[in-house]
């Protein structure tokens, strides 16, 4: 089965880290209550291979800040998009970013977060 995922790479100061790990954690749980299927979220740790362009280069992070790779996994793009639409209106949502976005230095800039939404193009589990 095929399914269809949002994925999302964005930078996050190092020092906010911990923070960031504490609400995402919270985060993840209401996307899955609303309908995600998984939610990931990974640190980066290598950004080397010859002849490519890393994530942190089109990011164009700071040397302080560390590149978050994530993906939300739901059945169907129609699935997403109702997600999205009662994620959007959960006010829980608000007390968790506000603190991200809303202090003089914040946790994350959504303007510098790169997203978008896939469909499968190829698929290959164990």
């Amino acid at each position: 089965m095929t399914h269809y995922i949002d994925g999302f790479v964005l930078p996050v100061p190092r020092d906010h880290l911990k923070t960031y790990e504490e609400v995402i954690a919270k985060v993840a749980e209401i996307w899955k209550e609303h309908g995600a299927l998984d939610y990931s979220e990974y640190v980066g740790d290598d950004f080397s291979l010859e002849g490519t362009r890393s994530f942190a280069d089109v990011a164009n992070a700071k040397k302080d800040e560390a590149i978050i790779f994530g993906w939300i996994v739901f059945e169907s793009r129609e699935a997403r998009d109702l997600a999205n639409e009662r994620v959007a209106a959960d006010p829980r949502m608000v007390d968790l970013i506000n603190p991200l976005t809303n202090t003089s230095r914040p946790i994350f800039d959504a303007k510098r977060m790169m997203y978008g939404g896939f469909r499968s193009l190829v698929q290959s589990s164990n």
